[in-house]
């Protein structure tokens, strides 16, 4: 078995799916800001967006600037530098959890934000 994708389920497909795009610069492969899915190419998984199929009330999102005991998955993206991609993404106006640091047990340079629907985004490199 293999992991094709990872379908996040998310309040407002649209607005997420502004982000992956134009946020993040993911290349579309199905989909646009008005469909109710949308893919996005990310090299050998793709992420998928779609809104909840039971259409409860959506608790408010977590602030994006916190890090949460209920975070059940962080989507990871492999970056060529962080301090560059970080910077990048600041002049977009993400919001980060965490600043870029080294995780020496871990072997990467790091930094965490939130994309729209509250998901937690780790972009890394080795050090």
């Amino acid at each position: 078995m293999r992991i094709s994708h990872v379908r996040l389920i998310v309040p407002n497909v649209r607005e997420c799916f502004l982000f992956y795009r134009d946020i993040l610069g993911l290349k579309v492969l199905h989909g646009n800001e008005e469909t109710p899915y949308a893919e996005f190419q990310t090299g050998d998984i793709n992420i998928a967006l779609e809104p909840p199929i039971v259409r409860e009330p959506i608790e408010a999102l977590r602030k994006p600037n916190e890090f949460s005991a209920n975070d059940q998955v962080a989507i990871i993206f492999r970056v060529d530098d962080v301090d560059a991609t970080y910077n990048q993404l600041k002049t977009r106006d993400v919001v980060f959890v965490k600043e870029p640091h080294d995780t020496p047990e871990w072997g990467h340079r790091v930094a965490y934000f939130r994309d729209p629907a509250g998901n937690l985004i780790e972009i890394n490199r080795g050090i």
